[in-house]
């Protein structure tokens, strides 16, 4: 399965990186891949450390998306770190150039990898400008014929027909087919990252990965959040 997350699940505060925040998000990853048995690939996004359609305004647009990439990057070798205090191996594949830091994108290499236990985790985007994380996270999972994209939220556990933070009474989707999302604008991921996920038929589940247990009822394949799918 490939997970995504927000690189604000890195920083309780929403910026920068805490490494006691990363520890914990790590500790709750690892024990789910070790109980459920799947093999884990991530993405995990910059908002964290770089908001470019905010702090890059007036900036030129791939450059802005430049420094979002290598943000990405930062992310990723800070949540290896944690993997590995929390007794997990994992490896970092950068779709950008940084052979210094982390290994080049491989299909073959994240797939020995996986099959090895460890966690892969995406860095770099696409590794080109103008596509976000979300539809890195597609991408990487078709590559690695990944069986679903488990899109983690906090405290948002699925998919609702308006924002459940600001209308109690939202209603929530067991179920969605891609078309309702693009149909509907339903702000779950962006919508080139559904659309591809469509061409593929490629499952989406989202779900709250702040609940206890949630992402380890997701991963054995229990109905949790909303999946989005053919």
């Amino acid at each position: 399965m490939l997970l995504k997350l927000s690189g604000e699940f890195l920083s309780p505060g929403g910026a920068g990186i805490s490494f006691e925040a990363s520890r914990e998000l790590a500790r709750e990853i690892a024990a789910a891949k070790q109980a459920s048995g799947a093999e884990l690939a991530l993405v995990v996004g910059a908002g964290n450390l770089w908001r470019g359609a905010r702090q890059g305004a007036g900036m030129d647009r791939v450059a802005a998306d430049q420094i979002g990439m290598l943000g990405t990057i930062m992310n990723a070798l800070a949540l290896k770190e944690a993997f590995r205090a929390e007794g997990l191996e994992a490896r970092v594949q950068s779709a950008l150039f940084v052979e210094r830091l982390a290994e080049p994108l491989v299909k073959d290499r994240a797939l020995g990898h996986l099959e090895a236990g460890r966690a892969v985790i995406f860095a770099g985007g696409t590794g080109n400008p103008f596509f976000s994380t979300d539809t890195a996270a597609v991408l990487r999972a078709l590559e690695i014929d990944a069986d679903a994209v488990l899109m983690a939220k906090n405290q948002v556990d699925g998919v609702y027909d308006k924002d459940p933070r600001k209308h109690p009474d939202a209603r929530r989707f067991d179920r969605l087919r891609y078309l309702e999302v693009l149909e509907r604008g339903l702000e779950v991921m962006d919508p080139t990252a559904v659309t591809l996920a469509m061409e593929a038929d490629l499952p989406i589940v989202v779900f709250d990965i702040a609940k206890p247990g949630a992402l380890l009822r997701v991963m054995r394949g229990e109905p949790v959040g909303t999946l989005i799918h053919s």
